[in-house]
């Protein structure tokens, strides 16, 4: 078994740009959180794209939908944006229903030492492993239903929906 992780950018992959102060992309991180993390796992990784979910589109959308379908994987995970991710799950959740899915992100970019995406991305690919198959967001060490959960934008944490 192996896990098949598609990387989208979001914060988890921004660095800061000291010449405009700007937070930029300039390659995934993936591989040195990885390595850093010392995982032992399967782990095929391929950079979708590197975009801020905010700007993502529907055709964007539809190419992580793409790949997520002709993926050998039975266990996907994506790192992706925190303000659009929910949407994405979405479109998967109504077209994928044998593999197991997880995305998740970054509150604070990888880059800067304090950043939640290193604990985000082990439990992503620990719940990728263990879940049965379905959309999820995994987030603050959660795992989450893609269709019963939030990012509370004044918090920055993702929450279950309350009715």
């Amino acid at each position: 078994m192996y896990i098949k992780l598609f990387v989208t950018g979001g914060t988890f992959d921004k660095e800061y740009n000291e010449l405009t102060g700007e937070l930029v992309f300039h390659d995934t991180h993936i591989q040195e959180m990885l390595l850093r993390g010392r995982a032992k796992l399967d782990v095929n990784v391929r950079t979708l794209m590197m975009i801020d979910s905010l700007f993502m589109t529907r055709e964007d959308r539809h190419i992580i939908l793409d790949h997520c379908q002709k993926t050998e994987a039975e266990k996907i995970v994506i790192t992706h944006g925190t303000d659009t991710m929910v949407e994405t799950a979405k479109l998967l959740a109504s077209e994928i229903h044998d593999k197991t899915i997880v995305l998740t992100g970054a509150m604070i970019p990888y880059t800067f030492g304090s950043s939640d995406g290193q604990f985000n991305l082990g439990s992503a690919l620990a719940f990728a492993q263990t879940l049965e198959p379905g959309v999820y967001i995994a987030m603050n060490g959660r795992y989450f239903q893609w269709s019963n959960v939030q990012k509370n934008k004044q918090t920055g944490i993702f929450e279950e929906l309350t009715s």
